[in-house]
């Protein structure tokens, strides 16, 4: 690992952990102490160092509360599963009967209760499944750096620690959808089927053109919100808030580390460990589930120079989002309702239910449906 990013995965380790204010507090205090006693021309750099401890301290002190209260006023509803030294948060509920149960896994670095609304659709049906990724929801931090192959096989990990038996129908929004795509070409045996919503491409990120999304979801925009909070600067938050929220600093760290994969140089290295190429998935049953067009990614052609390269824009986004088609030889292609954009698992959560209900049928009677 190269020195500078050594240091950067450090540096967020030691962030990701909510007391770290305080020992960086100190190191200033006893600096200040140390140049008062000197006494003389160090007294006034030393009133200013201590004067600098004694307020990042407090606002350590106030986040270091901010975090208890909303602990206590938010306790794990599922389980916490050793993956390794680490945790992991799982809720699991209902009776998979005679389908397999499925896992669902929201888009960005979010934790599972993102989709909790769909999760409720489901249990009613089948065993259904939220994971929190280490360093969001309720999970621990987990080791640095993040990356996409590290947290499918974490994902892959905690189900088993967990006691969870596949296979699974595994369901991933966006980055999510590229996640559990990665974790059913790792362990094919483990998965009955595959809903991804909208996934995201690694092409996307590496020869697409300039993403406004991608630039304000990236790694020094997390850290500086990590950086923010450590020291007792909220917004957007209360006590109330579950830690999915983000009132924890490790949410931010882990998201910044893994968004650092999700830049052309991150995907450059990382590549071969994350995509999912043609033919990777097998007979895998795999439902490619997307808008037809780039509702709601206007702004994308807005930002073409001339009619050309918007239409350039326009087919590479929509060409480059059927690639997830030739993974599988069982793969078929569903469109969102009219209307809808890359959101629409938030739009017309009952639509996606329906889609994840109809692969469990047709996999509990072995009878697959012909491709629309």
């Amino acid at each position: 690992m190269r020195p500078g990013r050594y240091a950067t995965n450090m540096m967020l380790a030691l962030v990701s952990r909510d007391w770290a204010g305080l020992a960086l507090a100190l190191p200033l205090a006893a600096g200040g102490g140390w140049c008062t006693a000197l006494g003389g021309a160090w007294a006034v750099p030393g009133g200013l160092l201590l004067g600098v401890a004694a307020l990042l301290a407090v606002g350590s002190l106030r986040h270091l509360v901010h975090v208890a209260r909303a602990g206590a006023s938010n306790p794990p509803p599922g389980r916490m599963v050793d993956v390794g030294g680490y945790r992991m948060h799982l809720l699991a509920e209902g009776e998979s009967a005679t389908r397999p149960a499925v896992v669902w896994m929201p888009g960005g670095h979010a934790a599972g209760q993102a989709m909790h609304h769909l999760h409720t659709m489901l249990r009613e049906h089948t065993r259904s499944i939220l994971v929190d990724r280490p360093g969001s929801g309720w999970s621990d931090a987990g080791p640095f750096p993040r990356t996409t192959a590290t947290e499918a096989a974490e994902l892959l990990t905690a189900l088993e620690r967990a006691g969870e038996e596949g296979p699974f129908v595994f369901v991933g929004h966006s980055f999510g959808g590229l996640l559990v795509a990665n974790a059913a070409r790792r362990r094919p045996d483990l998965v009955a089927g595959l809903v991804l919503l909208d996934p995201t491409p690694p092409d996307v990120i590496t020869y697409g053109p300039p993403n406004p999304a991608l630039r304000q979801s990236g790694p020094r925009l997390f850290l500086r919100s990590a950086v923010r909070k450590l020291f007792g600067i909220h917004p957007g938050t209360d006590a109330e808030s579950p830690p999915a929220a983000g009132a924890r600093t490790r949410a931010d760290c882990a998201a910044a580390s893994i968004f650092r994969e999700l830049t052309p140089a991150g995907m450059a290295g990382a590549g071969w460990h994350t995509m999912v190429y043609d033919g990777d998935l097998g007979d895998l049953p795999l439902l490619l589930v997307a808008p037809r067009d780039l509702t709601g990614g206007e702004q994308l052609l807005d930002l073409a120079a001339d009619p050309e390269e918007a239409a350039r824009v326009r087919r590479f986004y929509l060409t480059t989002r059927e690639r997830f088609l030739s993974t599988s030889t069982m793969a078929r292609r569903i469109h969102t309702p009219e209307g809808t954009g890359h959101g629409f698992p938030d739009e017309v959560p009952g639509f996606v239910a329906e889609t994840v209900r109809t692969l469990l049928n047709e996999l509990e009677s072995n009878r697959p449906a012909p491709s629309s």
